[in-house]
């Protein structure tokens, strides 16, 4: 009858149906297995995730870079600075530093003092390190006047310290470009030697030693840096300005050890004469014409005679300034509670710049050799 479907058709129409069921249901599987997470690309761990997910980088405002987050572990011999001096006095704000502890899980990167830590090693972070954070092994202080903590083997990825070797190396150095407009004119000079002291480096220590020498053959003019605030102490950096020749000695004698006492008279316009590694050592971080090293001269009668004769030439005196045509100095901070902040300052500067990750697995044989 007309209308009425045969046997044969609905069979065809069933048929039909099914294999585009099952084509669909085989497209679909198939999508399914080709899209799948990858068995070797496994969700980060729950730390990780954290990690990401909390705000540890916020874009750099110039870069578009992110800023890392720098967690200061201990306050170096509590000496606290308001953490905007690095902007301040270095130009540097390329982290997020914080002293907060409870930003540790957070946090890229670890500055760990190592004169703080003590030595069964309880005040260090207790729980385990994240894999992405990196742990900063800070000392400022030469070998002979470290204390060996024992246990640190393998457990920092960088080291900030003064030694040429170090990843994060903190020594004085000259700046090449020039600021602007900078002019420079020698202050007037009051004094011809000058030396600064805490009282006891005097009577102890090679510079000390020196010192004494030095100081029986022509007249020196001492600062006491231990003395106590008064109207009568006068500044030290305008008291080294004051002077033609500054005695920049280091209490401890070792390779790249140069502190800021070389810094110092650079900056202000007078002449270090330098105690310290042996001269090729300073010529490694500033001209060999901006200073002068007591190992020129046979023995202190021979300098004092040498300072004596380049007080009354002043076109000798003046060639040790030559170095100010193509340099400058950075004035050092004055405050006592920047005494670590260029250190960290760098390393804010350093972990913005570098990624870089490894461990130091022999830390004591790498330092104290």
């Amino acid at each position: 009858m007309a209308g009425v479907p045969s046997v044969a058709g609905t069979g065809v129409l069933r048929l039909t149906f099914l294999a585009l069921f099952a084509l669909g249901a085989f497209t679909f599987f198939f999508m399914f297995f080709k899209t799948r997470p990858s068995l070797e690309c496994r969700p980060l761990p729950t730390i990780l995730n954290q990690h990401r997910e909390n705000s540890t980088y916020v874009k750099h405002p110039y870069t578009g870079r992110p800023k890392p987050l720098l967690l200061l572990w201990f306050w170096p011999e509590d000496l606290e600075f308001d953490f905007g001096d690095c902007k301040k006095h270095f130009d540097i704000d390329s982290c997020i530093l914080t002293d907060d502890r409870a930003l540790y899980l957070q946090a890229d990167d670890v500055i760990i003092f190592h004169n703080a830590i003590k030595d069964n090693l309880s005040n260090l972070p207790s729980v385990p390190r994240p894999k992405v954070q990196r742990w900063i092994w800070m000392n400022m202080e030469p070998p002979a006047t470290t204390h060996i903590v024992k246990g640190i083997d393998n457990l920092f990825n960088l080291s900030l310290t003064f030694r040429h070797d170090a990843d994060i190396r903190v020594h004085v150095d000259l700046n090449h470009r020039k600021p602007p407009g900078e002019t420079f004119e020698i202050p007037e000079k009051k004094n011809l030697v000058c030396y600064a002291t805490s009282g006891s480096d005097v009577e102890n220590g090679t510079g000390g030693d020196y010192y004494k020498r030095l100081s029986q053959h022509i007249g020196v003019d001492v600062y006491d840096r231990a003395a106590p605030s008064s109207s009568a102490r006068r500044d030290l950096f305008s008291f080294i300005s004051g002077c033609k020749f500054y005695l920049a000695f280091e209490d401890v004698i070792h390779r790249d050890y140069i502190t800021d006492k070389l810094n110092g008279p650079l900056a202000v316009g007078t002449v270090p004469v330098v105690l310290g590694p042996p001269r090729q050592n300073y010529e490694d971080f500033v001209p060999g014409d901006s200073f002068i090293h007591v190992d020129d001269f046979p023995d202190a009668k021979a300098l004092a005679g040498a300072l004596s004769g380049l007080g009354v030439d002043n076109e000798a005196y003046l060639r040790y300034f030559g170095w100010r045509k193509h340099f400058y100095a950075n004035h050092q901070a004055a405050a006592q509670n920047h005494k670590y902040l260029k250190p960290i300052c760098k390393a804010c500067d350093f972990v913005h710049r570098n990624k870089d990750y490894r461990v130091i697995h022999n830390l004591h044989k790498w330092y104290f050799g």
